[in-house]
């Protein structure tokens, strides 16, 4: 993020716009409809302000002379637009000077940039690129303003003018925010959405008690919660919508080395952020710590986030937490998210299941090659299942020889696909004879391994196939 997203307060002084043309009247509007005052010298001496607001107008100082030579005391900015050289000139005053400058289009000459902006009122959306892909902001803005509730500025009117008064019967800063949220996700946001504003009022106006609406405890504290989150394999679109809810409700989140940072970006601003994954091999705080931490933050009033890559319950240890938690009394809730093996699998176009060839699905894992050893490989050897090894490339050859001493079939087709979902993923298909020498082409974990005739359905064995073939016509051709 090269522009830091900041909102100008223009009351506090004015704008020096210098330009002419088209481009400088649009930004006439969008200052004015913004409140500012404007000094503009119009570079061709053309002030027609025909087909502006009216009452707008009326803030806008025309200047004459060189804006060069001006007096910048007090101003909030300077827009350059249509200005040509001047533009640049006064871009170069404007920084030596410390103020903000923009020149239209023109990032080498420009302090801040002007983001596509969704306006509501109290609520204004800013959607950004970087100055580098203008058009891609309009359209990212278009799918915001068709999702966007035509009256959430009167929300958040609405809240503005109660924030005051309950701020008094609230007096923790947690209460005040579950208070909120109960609010705006609630019966009387929607009534203010659906333009039913006094109503709204009444309904807020008759909570007699908003320390319980804020769902305090009788006590008076603050209720903690836990909520296990599955982050799925990597790729944050994948989130759930509850999942990226609970993300942004958390006060504090513990989350596995393998939630990828894009994830974490996810999270809510100002909540805490806790590492407590550990990877093969390396040291971590261990299951029971991570127990105590997640009661602990309950038991003082917090939302709790769990959140581990992939499902919390398929190898995630969920089931372990929430027995802890229940133990001590704390209340909790789950979240599915989509494990690796359907990651992988929608990725690389591995139908894991597939009519008359594979009718069922193993999942297990394997750390390290003692835990292959331990694994009953003869109920494993149906060539109509598909068997899915999480954490199973440094067993990949004691994977291999158990299932081979089994019974199941070296030319088995077998597929290893690491970093499901993200950009870097990697895929390397092969045969069960040949797992360790697939495993070593894969630059670096987390992977699974898929090992089942479905493979043969995949994407990337397809290209493998098509890959070897193209030799072949090649030399039959000559």
């Amino acid at each position: 993020m090269r522009f830091l997203p900041v909102f100008l307060d223009l009351q506090t002084g004015p704008i020096l716009l210098i330009g002419a043309g088209e481009l400088v009247r649009a930004k006439l509007r969008l200052l004015l409809a913004a409140g500012a005052r404007i000094r503009w010298y119009a570079t061709d001496g053309n002030c027609d302000t025909a087909g502006l607001d009216p009452e707008g107008v009326a803030r806008i100082e025309h200047a004459d002379g060189d804006p060069l030579t001006t007096d910048l005391s007090g101003v909030v900015a300077v827009l350059c637009a249509g200005a040509g050289e001047l533009g640049h000139a006064m871009a170069a005053r404007a920084r030596a000077s410390g103020v903000p400058v923009n020149v239209m289009d023109e990032l080498a000459h420009s302090t801040f940039i002007f983001p596509a902006i969704v306006d509501r009122g109290d609520v204004v959306v800013a959607i950004g690129t970087g100055g580098s892909a203008p058009v891609l902001a309009r359209r990212v803005r278009e799918k915001i303003e068709s999702v966007l509730p035509a009256r959430i500025g009167d929300l958040a009117g609405f809240i503005g003018r109660w924030r005051k008064p309950m701020s008094g019967r609230l007096p923790d800063m947690s209460l005040r925010r579950r208070f909120w949220e109960r609010v705006v996700d609630g019966p009387i946001g929607a009534l203010v959405l659906a333009g039913r504003g006094a109503d709204a009022e009444q309904a807020l106006h008759d909570i007699a008690d908003p320390i319980a609406f804020a769902g305090a405890l009788s006590s008076g504290e603050v209720a903690g919660h836990v909520t296990l989150v599955g982050a799925g394999p990597g790729d944050p679109d994948l989130l759930t919508v509850k999942a990226l809810r609970a993300l942004q409700d958390a006060d504090v989140v513990f989350y596995d080395e393998l939630v990828s940072p894009e994830i974490l970006d996810r999270i809510r601003r100002d909540a805490s952020r806790v590492p407590v994954g550990r990877r093969v091999g390396r040291p971590g705080i261990g299951q029971d710590a991570v127990n105590a931490l997640l009661i602990e933050a309950a038991k003082a009033g917090q939302r709790a986030l769990r959140l581990k890559g992939g499902d919390c319950f398929i190898f995630g240890r969920g089931g372990e937490e929430i027995e802890a938690l229940r133990q001590a009394g704390v209340s909790y809730s789950i979240i599915p998210g989509i494990t690796a093996a359907l990651g992988g699998a929608a990725q690389f176009e591995v139908p894991l299941t597939y009519r008359h060839e594979a009718l069922r699905l193993t999942f297990l894992t394997a750390h390290k090659a003692k835990d292959a050893e331990t694994v009953d490989w003869g109920a494993l050897t149906d060539e109509k299942m598909t068997v899915v090894v999480y954490m199973g490339m440094t067993a990949a050859p004691t994977i291999r020889e158990g299932l081979l001493a089994a019974g199941r079939s070296p030319q088995t087709p077998v597929g290893v696909f690491a970093r499901v979902t993200r950009p870097d993923a990697q895929a390397v298909v092969g045969t069960l004879g040949d797992l360790p020498a697939l495993v070593a082409q894969i630059e670096s974990g987390p992977a699974i391994l898929v090992i089942g005739d479905v493979v043969a359905h995949s994407a990337p064995w397809r290209q493998l196939n098509l890959s070897e073939l193209i030799p072949e016509l090649l030399v039959a051709a000559e």
